[in-house]
C-alpha cells in the first residue's frame, strides 16, 4: 500500500492527490499539520514540507511537483495517451514552466496567504503559532489573485489546455491552487470567462471529487464550490 502524508488544504498536497486519482492509484492518506515540526515527518523529509509520498516499494518522494513527476515516470506509461506530460522536450519544458508558475508564484502571492490566514491559523492551537488573521496578508492576496486569473484565462483562450493541446500536470498544478482559493470564495471569477470555463472542465473530472468533499470546520465553502457548472 502507498501512503500520502498531506493536509486537505495544502495546495501541493491537492496537486499530488489529483494526479494520484488520475492514475487510479490506491493510496492511504495520512493527515498532517504543516505548521508542526513532527520528528517522524522530518525523518521522511528533512525540509518538513508536505506532501510526502511513500510508494508501495518504500520509495519516499517529497514535494508536490517532485511527486507528480515521479508518478508520471513510474505510473504514467500504463495510462497510454493520458500521461499528463507531452512527448517532446520543448512541450515538457512549457509544462514545467507553468507548474513552477502556479506552485511557486501563484502559491506565494495568493494561496499561501489565504490558507495560512483563513484556515491554518484557525486550526492551530496555542503554542503552535496561533494568532489572529493578518488583514494585510489577506489584502495582498486579493490584490494579486486577479492578474493570476487573467493569466490563466489568457492561456485557456489560446490553447486547448493551459500548456497546449493536451491535459497536463500544468492544469492540475493550477487547479490545485485555485481549488483552495475557490473554497474560500476568493476567486474573482468575473475577471475572466475563459479561466472560469477552463476551471469548470478540470473541476468536472472524477479526480476532483474527493477535493470537493473536503471541509474546514467553522469555514464553510463558497456556495458555488461544489457546483460543477458554477
Amino acid at each position: 500500500m502507498s501512503f500520502l502524508h498531506h493536509h486537505p488544504f495544502s495546495a501541493a498536497s491537492r496537486y499530488a492527490r489529483l494526479v494520484l486519482s488520475e492514475y487510479d492509484e490506491a493510496v492511504e492518506f495520512v493527515e498532517e499539520k504543516p505548521w508542526v515540526r513532527n520528528a517522524a515527518l522530518l525523518a521522511l523529509n528533512p525540509a518538513g514540507i508536505l506532501p510526502i509520498f511513500i510508494d508501495d516499494n518504500e520509495t519516499v518522494v517529497a514535494g508536490g511537483s517532485v511527486i507528480t513527476e515521479y508518478l508520471v515516470e513510474t505510473k504514467g506509461a500504463r495510462m497510454g495517451e493520458v500521461r499528463l506530460m507531452p512527448e517532446h522536450a520543448a512541450d515538457r519544458a512549457e509544462v514545467r514552466r507553468l507548474v513552477e508558475w502556479f506552485a511557486g508564484k501563484l502559491h506565494g502571492e495568493v494561496t499561501n496567504y489565504l490558507v495560512t490566514e483563513k484556515i491554518y491559523k484557525r486550526q492551530m492551537k496555542q503554542g503552535e503559532g496561533h494568532t489572529s488573521p493578518d488583514p494585510a496578508a489577506i489584502r495582498a492576496a486579493r490584490a494579486n489573485v486577479r492578474y493570476h486569473i487573467q493569466y490563466i484565462g489568457y492561456l485557456a483562450a489560446r490553447r486547448n489546455w493551459l500548456a497546449g493541446r493536451e491535459l497536463t500536470l500544468a492544469d492540475f498544478a493550477a487547479a490545485a491552487e485555485i481549488s483552495v482559493i475557490d473554497y474560500l470564495g476568493e476567486v474573482p471569477w468575473d475577471a475572466d470567462e475563459a479561466a472560469k470555463a477552463w476551471y469548470a472542465r478540470v473541476k468536472s473530472r472524477p479526480s476532483f471529487r474527493s477535493l470537493l468533499n473536503d471541509v474546514v470546520r467553522g469555514v464553510p465553502p463558497a456556495p458555488h464550490y461544489v457546483d460543477l457548472d458554477f
